[in-house]
Formats: structure tokens, sequence, C-alpha cells
């Protein structure tokens, strides 16, 4: 089923779809908004919200824009959000990755799979997201959308009310802190 179909699909109330929305695009939210929030419950939370919102009101989708690209925007917002509130009321926390990560799931070619090099390709995406959790609000904000989310800075820009420039920066500066972080390990 394509994009157009499955928005049909969906405003015309098809439960099914529901689920197909769901299936297609939940992994790929959760990862996204772990990288903002780095807490695994409230980026599910916040996932699960966006979903609904989007099948309740599907029928605003002007379609100007892809619907990974709505659920996308929908998501930062709502983990850009939920970091105000807890910002406001000093309870900001933060819940350590479990023995997976999902940033650094991005598929990868596997050259060996012999235990020690799959443990070594563990360890290096544990420090890739270790790395990455440490960096500041908002650098950590840009480079997710740029490394993990493929977005251009003109897009990052857009979507976070920034200049290019700054995007260029806050990328720019993730990259060097993560190299040196990666250097000490």
């Amino acid at each position: 089923m394509d994009e157009e179909d499955l928005i049909r699909r969906l405003k015309q109330g098809q439960q099914w779809s529901c689920n197909v929305l769901v299936a297609l695009y939940e992994e790929r939210l959760l990862k996204l908004a772990w990288g903002i929030t780095l807490d695994r419950e409230e980026s599910m939370e916040i996932v699960q919200d966006v979903l609904f919102t989007a099948i309740k009101k599907i029928d605003s989708f002007r379609g100007e824009s892809g619907l990974w690209t709505w659920l996308r925007k929908m998501t930062i917002n709502a983990c850009l959000n939920w970091k105000r509130k807890w910002k406001r009321r000093f309870r900001w926390h933060h819940t350590p990755l479990e023995s997976h990560t999902m940033i650094a799931d991005q598929d990868t070619e596997k050259q060996e799979n012999t235990p020690e090099s799959l443990l070594q390709e563990k360890q290096k995406k544990r420090a890739v997201s270790d790395a990455v959790a440490r960096l500041p609000e908002d650098v950590r904000v840009a480079f997710v959308l740029c490394a993990f989310e493929g977005l251009s800075y003109q897009e990052i820009a857009q979507i976070l009310g920034i200049k290019k420039g700054t995007v260029s920066s806050r990328v720019f500066r993730a990259r060097q802190i993560i190299s040196r972080t990666m250097e000490k390990d």
C-alpha cells in the first residue's frame, strides 16, 4: 500500500490502516524521540500520543509534505514541549539506556559475525549512544536530526526555528565532542 492509499484509508476510518500506520512509523519515531528526550518511557508515551493525534487529526493533513515529515515534525515538537515542561518544573531526569540502544540501532553491514566482532560492534554503538546522550540539548537535537534522520541543515533550521549557520555550528560541535569522547575511551 502506498502512502496516498494509507492516508485515504485513515481518513475513511478503517481500523486496520491505523495498525499499518503504527507498524510503519512507530520504531523510527521512537528513535527520534529518544534522541531528544533521552528517556525511553517518555519517548514511548510521546510517540503513542503523536500517533493517536495523527490518526485523530488525519483530516487536517493537507499532503503538502509526506506523512513521515508530518509525523516527524509532530514528534519533534512534542519532545521539545516535554523538555520545556520538565525544565520549568526543575524535574529533568535521565533514564539510562537499557541493554539495547535506540539511536545506534542503525542498519550496518556486518563484515564478520564472530562473537568478538559482534561484541566490539555493540560496545562501539553503546559508546556512540553514551556520547550523544552527554551532548548539550541544543547540540544533541541538531545532531540527531542531521545524523540519524538525514535532514539537511536548512530543514533542521526550519524545524527548530534557528539559522542554518547555527545548525551547522551545532552539528560541528557535536561531532567534535563525540570524537573527543570516543578517543578517550
